[in-house]
């Protein structure tokens, strides 16, 4: 469990340096974290967080851009308007990472 908790704990130290107007993905996310492939695990995180002032997981996005999973007030709509409030650029649905994505 110490190795998930380790790996959970990168993940949103990671995720907490975000910048509002920007977005990363959750695969780039896991490579940073030094665990590439690990994109699911860190939506578990994601899914998991208990601190979305500490930790801006609206700011993960799929690796199209799509808006994928948000736990807290009205789901994806509320993940869109939070990104849109920030001042990230979509383009249809799905944010425009040609100028939105932060790598870290």
């Amino acid at each position: 469990m110490k190795k998930a908790s380790n790996f959970k704990d990168r993940v949103y130290a990671i995720a907490a340096k975000i910048p509002k107007g920007k977005v990363t993905t959750y695969g780039k996310l896991a490579a940073i974290a030094g665990v590439p492939g690990a994109a699911r695990a860190v939506g578990n995180a994601m899914r998991t967080n208990k601190d979305t002032n500490a930790v801006p997981c609206h700011r993960v996005v799929g690796s199209t851009g799509a808006l994928t999973g948000y736990a807290y007030g009205n789901g994806l709509a509320t993940k869109r308007a939070m990104l849109k409030k920030e001042g990230v650029a979509f383009k249809g649905e799905r944010v425009d990472l040609s100028t939105a994505l932060w790598e870290g």
